[in-house]
C-alpha cells in the first residue's frame, strides 16, 4: 500500500508555472537585444555621415572682397555652391548670405567653424533641421503664341504664378515659392519650349520672434565713416 502524498510537496508542485518558451535561452535573447540596438545606432551614424543639401546663414560685414573669400573658401575644398543669395540687412554695413550645398555632417561643422574664421564674419548658423520660411524666386520666358497662351495662362494660374511681359510669341512669368514648387512649374511648361530662365538663389528665414542680429549688436562693424582702410 502507497504512503500518502506530503500536502507540503503538492503544494510545491501545484505554485510552479511553466512560462511558454520562445526557443531562445537567456544569452540568446540577450544577444538579440543588442543586435538590434546596434542596427539601430548604425542606422543613425549612417544618415549622419550621408551628405544632404544644407542650408547655412551668415552675416558679414558689408565690404568688398567679401564674397570673393566666402566662395574662395568652399572652391578650396571642392564644395560645388548649389545656391548662393548676398544682400543688405536693415542694419547698416551689415550683409546676410544665404548659401545652399551638399555636405554630411562632419562637413557642416567644418564648413560653419571655417566661416567663423573669415575676418569679416559676423555670425553663422546652419538652420537645415531648422523651422524656417524658405522662398526662391524665378523669371521663366516660354514660348506663347495664339494658340497655346490660354493653356499656358490657366497653368501659372494653377502655380500661382504671375505673367509680368507679353510678345506676340512669348510670356515673361513670375513665380515665388520653394524650390519643389517652381520645379514643378518648369516640368509642365518645358513641352511648350522655355526660352530663358533665372532664380535669385533661395533666401531662408527662421520662424518665430528669435533675431539672430542681436548676437553681434555689439560687434562694432567697419565702415567708411569710422575709419575702415
Amino acid at each position: 500500500m502507497n504512503a500518502p502524498a506530503d500536502p507540503r510537496a503538492l503544494g510545491a508542485r501545484s505554485s510552479v508555472s511553466v512560462r511558454p518558451s520562445d526557443g531562445r535561452g537567456a544569452p540568446e535573447r540577450a544577444a538579440a537585444g543588442a543586435g538590434r540596438t546596434t542596427d539601430k545606432r548604425d542606422f543613425q551614424e549612417a544618415s549622419m555621415d550621408r551628405p544632404i543639401l544644407r542650408t547655412f546663414i551668415a552675416y558679414v560685414e558689408d565690404r568688398p572682397g567679401v564674397l570673393n573669400r566666402v566662395a574662395s573658401l568652399f572652391r578650396r575644398r571642392a564644395y560645388n555652391i548649389e545656391s548662393l543669395s548676398v544682400g543688405r540687412t536693415h542694419i547698416a554695413g551689415i550683409s546676410r548670405l544665404t548659401l545652399v550645398l551638399e555636405a554630411d555632417e562632419d562637413g557642416a561643422r567644418r564648413l560653419e567653424a571655417n566661416l567663423y574664421k573669415l575676418v569679416n564674419t559676423l555670425w553663422v548658423r546652419d538652420v537645415t533641421h531648422t523651422a524656417s520660411v524658405a522662398r526662391d524666386l524665378a523669371l521663366i520666358k516660354v514660348k506663347a503664341d495664339a494658340t497655346s497662351r490660354a493653356q499656358v495662362l490657366q497653368l501659372c494660374e494653377v502655380f500661382r504664378a504671375r505673367t509680368v511681359d507679353v510678345a506676340p510669341e512669348a510670356l515673361t512669368i513670375e513665380i515665388t515659392g520653394t524650390g519643389d514648387k517652381i520645379e514643378g512649374l518648369l516640368e509642365v511648361l518645358r513641352p511648350f519650349g522655355i526660352i530663358e530662365m533665372v532664380r535669385t538663389g533661395m533666401i531662408v528665414m527662421t520662424r518665430g520672434a528669435e533675431e539672430a542680429e542681436a548676437r553681434f549688436d555689439s560687434i562694432p562693424v567697419r565702415t567708411a565713416e569710422n575709419g575702415a582702410t
